[in-house]
């Protein structure tokens, strides 16, 4: 690491700290040439390859713009939205891996969006499990069910009445 003062072209640590969430580390760095001290912010980077094959760095607006669209008209705060991209990014950043398909973020995705809103998460998994028909929304509703999800809006009640 070149000193940003003198571009000594070495320096020594004086301190390592984890900083934003653990995704990168902040050190404190002191040139031997001329003394200064100044900082460094290091992250693993984290590639997303497009269909198109361009690759671009993971970004959680990214994610987040993706998924308000399916949240529209939804109760899902921004907050709230900004959990689930922290989550979808340690997630696909604890696979290990350097570079990954988008089609691979929008899976993972899913889990979360499920877990924070029924309605958004099948409105999501029609265009990332390529929804064709009636049947296959119908079909995700069923597993919905079947795992003991909450009902989905506009669907029987607990007691098997019709909601709405």
């Amino acid at each position: 690491m070149h000193c940003p003062y003198c571009r000594h072209p070495d320096s020594r640590v004086v301190d390592s700290r984890t900083a934003d969430d653990g995704s990168s580390i902040r050190r404190r760095r002191q040139c031997p040439h001329c003394g200064r001290r100044f900082s460094t912010v290091e992250t693993a980077s984290l590639s997303v390859v497009k269909r198109s094959g361009v690759s671009e760095p993971f970004s959680r607006a990214k994610v987040i713009s993706g998924v308000r669209k399916a949240c529209q008209g939804r109760p899902v705060t921004d907050d709230q939205l900004a959990v689930l991209a922290q989550e979808v990014e340690e997630a696909v950043r604890a696979r290990g891996q350097a570079e990954l398909e988008a089609h691979d973020v929008g899976l993972a995705i899913l889990g979360p969006l499920r877990d924070l809103d029924l309605v958004a998460y099948l409105r999501f998994a029609s265009v990332y499990q390529n929804f064709d028909s009636l049947d296959d929304f119908e079909s995700a509703i069923a597993r919905l069910r079947a795992e003991g999800a909450a009902p989905v809006e506009g669907g029987d009640t607990e007691d098997g009445t019709a909601a709405g």
